[in-house]
């Protein structure tokens, strides 16, 4: 895993990605930094990492676009998928090569809280509980890309559609007021999702009877327990679409509280990406 990631790791910094992603970090951070702490005076870094949150559509698409699907189009993955190294350790590499290309504008970011502090007292935990939290949704909106960029081998495709999920779970909170919580939505927005569940499996797995007989199961006993004992859907709507709001869990960190809750969640997000990129290369070693 060590070739891996220094393989990875110095791929980044010979080409232009790299750098163009570290440019665009430093400059959307210097922008607000100077336009909200230095002009307005905010002693917090909290209203500034809050606001340009927006980074990582553009960002993140960059960086994760090639990492996966440039080696399957150029058929340069071969190598990798026949090298002595089992497939976790290739994908827990090149994901620790993007964390570390990313940690270091993060790293450059902690240097500003200083800068604060000469120009008179600050809460050094609200500013770092802040910066925290932006490493860790940047940490798992990586793994979503890769996982995305592991499933075509078009550079473009996978930066689009990693780009459109980072879209979504942005704009989470207002798709979320457009619910109401009785049982009956809930029930609706639950078929849907196994819907969309089954056709992950099927991209996943290739394997039609898999995926409808998956679908078809869950899809029957969403109705018959809807049938059973409705209230169990009631605001259940909302609680499946906060697992996938992203932007929403770094609220706290915002807040200047360190949440133990939302760090597990960012956690979480990231091994299940990083799992599932290890599951779609698997796929293809073997098929």
């Amino acid at each position: 895993m060590k070739a891996i990631y220094k393989r990875e790791l110095a791929s980044y910094f010979k080409s232009m990605i790299g750098y163009v992603f570290m440019f665009f970090i430093f400059l959307i951070v210097g922008i607000y930094f100077e336009a909200y702490n230095l002009s307005y005076g905010y002693p917090t870094m909290t209203v500034t990492m809050n606001s340009i949150t927006f980074v990582f559509l553009v960002a993140v698409p960059i960086l994760t676009m090639r990492v996966l699907s440039e080696e399957r189009k150029q058929k340069t993955d071969q190598l990798l998928l026949t090298a002595p190294v089992s497939v976790s350790k290739i994908v827990c590499g090149k994901f620790f090569a993007l964390s570390t290309v990313y940690a270091i504008p993060v790293a450059v970011i902690c240097l500003y809280p200083l800068i604060l502090r000469s120009f008179g007292k600050i809460s050094y935990v609200q500013n770092y509980t802040a910066i925290l939290g932006f490493f860790l949704l940047g940490i798992a909106n990586i793994a979503i890309g890769m996982f995305l960029s592991s499933l075509t081998e078009n550079m473009i495709v996978a930066a689009v559609l990693t780009f459109i999920v980072m879209f979504v779970s942005y704009i989470m909170t207002g798709i979320e007021s457009l619910f109401t919580d009785t049982a009956k939505v809930s029930f609706v927005v639950v078929l849907i999702m196994i819907l969309l569940f089954a056709v992950f499996i099927y991209v996943m797995t290739k394997n039609e009877v898999a995926a409808f007989g998956t679908g078809l199961v869950l899809e029957i006993a969403a109705v018959v327990v809807y049938f059973v004992k409705s209230a169990l859907y009631e605001g259940l709507v909302t609680k499946i679409l906060e697992l996938f709001n992203i932007d929403g869990h770094f609220q706290s960190f915002v807040d200047g509280t360190f949440d133990l809750t939302a760090v597990l969640y960012f956690i979480s997000v990231a091994f299940v990406f990083v799992f599932l990129t290890i599951q779609s290369v698997n796929k293809r070693r073997w098929s």
